[in-house]
């Protein structure tokens, strides 16, 4: 009996031993398949390298450095890019996103990074990128919509800002909207705003929260073109400096004197009572940047003829300026776009999907 059992116990430790191999060599291969998959998703390119077949007229047109310290470029035509130091990874369609055209990027305070993009909101959880729409039964219904093409939707989101109460702010072609997390709400839709110059908030190119918590909007093209919106938390009131209806780009220096770009008229500054034309230099491009050091940075002059710019960038301490063009390395195309990261780089963004990056000393370009 005894030898009967040593038997059986040999038989059946040797069937274990054959199915055990046989579990191993599939977990071997699904283990081979998944460190092959999680390599390819690895992959990138020590440039940035158009992947949809854009044009010159593409730009680098936003950039975001999240709290992993990755740099994330936001396209006109070729998805977004996130750069992690060395490489470049492209996310498209293909991943996940409504639009190749992405207009604004921003990191929320639980990690997640949104994207605006021509067709709506896209959102990645740190795995995965999904659509996120707007209800479409708080969305008002179009009427006499000239305005709106193929490029420019009611649906492209130009603006995101989330505020220091943890409210994310959303500008799209049809006007702005919130979401508290739970729910989107269209902003003046809110019987608690007081909107005495009926202002419609379409078209709203930057949405900027200044150090005392106020809410600033930047009105784009038509069917904006409404100039600068202040909100206090219950009023909302708009001027038009310069008489510029169209408002580019909104910055605060570290003295907490906000910079506007008017499209047409120049720029202008707000001293925290008054609205001034600034004129210390004429005909320099906007304001698109104010460093932890306190230079403001403006592009140059956009020739709408051409893509082309030889006007490259300026630098003003404050006192003087300095200019850098191609002589320095930098782009011959137009710039959309600066960021400065958390050492001190400054990364700009150019037409023909152009990317540099100056250290303080020298312009290196990142994109073929």
């Amino acid at each position: 009996m005894e030898k009967y059992f040593n038997k059986t116990q040999a038989l059946s430790f040797h069937l274990i031993l054959i199915l055990l191999s046989s579990c191993n060599g599939q977990n071997n291969n699904q283990s081979q398949v998944l460190v092959k998959e999680q390599t390819k998703s690895a992959l990138g390119q020590p440039k940035l390298i158009k992947s949809q077949g854009s044009n010159e007229s593409n730009s680098v047109w936003c950039e975001l450095q999240d709290k992993a310290g990755n740099l994330w470029f936001g396209t006109t035509g070729d998805g977004v890019y996130r750069f992690n130091g060395k490489l470049f990874i492209n996310y498209t369609t293909k991943d996940g996103l409504n639009s190749n055209s992405v207009w604004s990027i921003l990191e929320d305070t639980k990690g997640n990074i949104w994207f605006g993009t021509k067709d709506g909101i896209s959102r990645f959880d740190g795995v995965n990128i999904a659509p996120i729409l707007i209800p479409n039964p708080i969305r008002p219904v179009l009427k006499g919509n000239m305005y709106y093409s193929s490029q420019s939707t009611k649906n492209t989101v130009w603006s995101m800002l989330q505020d220091k109460k943890g409210k994310i702010w959303f500008g799209t072609g049809d006007g702005v909207y919130c979401f508290d997390g739970s729910r989107f709400t269209r902003f003046l839709y809110n019987d608690g705003v007081i909107n005495k110059d009926s202002l419609q908030l379409k078209m709203v190119d930057r949405i900027f929260e200044d150090k005392k918590g106020i809410i600033w909007f930047a009105s784009g093209m038509p069917p904006g073109m409404e100039g600068v919106s202040r909100y206090d938390g219950k009023s909302i009131i708009s001027s038009k400096p310069n008489g510029d209806g169209w408002i580019r780009s909104i910055v605060e220096d570290k003295n907490g004197i906000l910079w506007f770009g008017g499209r047409s008229r120049g720029n202008f500054i707000y001293n925290g009572k008054n609205f001034v034309n600034f004129t210390d230099k004429v005909g320099i491009g906007n304001p698109i940047l104010a460093d932890k050091s306190g230079n403001i940075w403006f592009n140059g002059v956009e020739n709408n003829l051409s893509v082309e710019s030889d006007d490259g960038i300026w630098c003003y301490n404050g006192k003087t300026f300095k200019n850098f063009n191609t002589k320095d390395g930098m782009s011959k195309y137009f710039v959309w776009s600066m960021f400065e990261d958390r050492i001190g780089n400054i990364w700009i963004g150019t037409r023909n999907t152009g990317l540099y990056k100056y250290n303080g000393k020298t312009f290196t370009c990142l994109s073929e």
